[in-house]
């Protein structure tokens, strides 16, 4: 079976290297026979999460949106800036809003249910924005999603790029490739463990 993965960056910034990562992701997962959606989270502006404006509204409609993107997923790679140590406030507003889908149309809709993750990060910085990635697996494995072992963190990640948006060092290359692969593997035996 060819596992459908969900590929998108934790910041919006123009020229974000956190895009760039998602971008060299989603190459390599293609190239590893993946089928790849590639979103970007300016398209599902939200609120900030407030439990006031939930119970007032409902669950925002890009919210939905994006939790039905998730649920059609069997995998999601998330390419994450690091701010202060810890997770973008864009990503994790995100990540919260979708935690709270409990119903779609009337039936139970749970959007993170089975699904497996893995984490990229960037930074111009030595530490490679790795130290918001603790952060964010905490967040997802508290919202019941596995996330895999193997991570890629690009340091200096103004010079890590080609012209064509690949990644320059070998050393890195093959860090994304096992990111990849792991990721892929882990969502097909996901996949046929939850088949009817």
């Amino acid at each position: 079976m060819i596992p459908k993965i969900l590929v998108f960056a934790g910041s919006i910034r123009t020229g974000a290297y956190s895009i760039q990562t998602a971008d060299a992701a989603m190459k390599e997962l293609a190239v590893q026979g993946a089928e790849v959606t590639r979103i970007s989270l300016a398209d599902y502006p939200l609120p900030i999460m407030d439990e006031d404006l939930e119970k007032e509204h409902g669950i925002p409609e890009n919210a939905m949106k994006l939790g039905r993107i998730f649920a059609a997923h069997d995998g999601i790679l998330i390419a994450s800036p690091e701010y202060n140590s810890s997770i973008p406030p864009l990503l994790k507003n995100t990540l919260d809003w979708v935690s709270r889908i409990r119903k779609d149309g009337g039936r139970t809709f749970k959007p993170y249910e089975g699904k497996v993750a893995a984490l990229c990060s960037s930074s111009d910085g030595n530490f490679a924005g790795a130290r918001g990635l603790y952060h964010l697996r905490s967040v997802l494995m508290n919202c019941r999603v596995e996330v895999i072992t193997p991570q890629c963190s690009v340091a200096r990640a103004s010079q890590a790029f080609d012209i064509d948006g690949n990644l320059k060092e070998e050393r890195l290359q093959s860090m994304m490739r096992n990111v990849c692969a792991t990721l892929i593997e882990r969502s097909r035996m996901l996949s046929v463990r939850v088949e009817p």
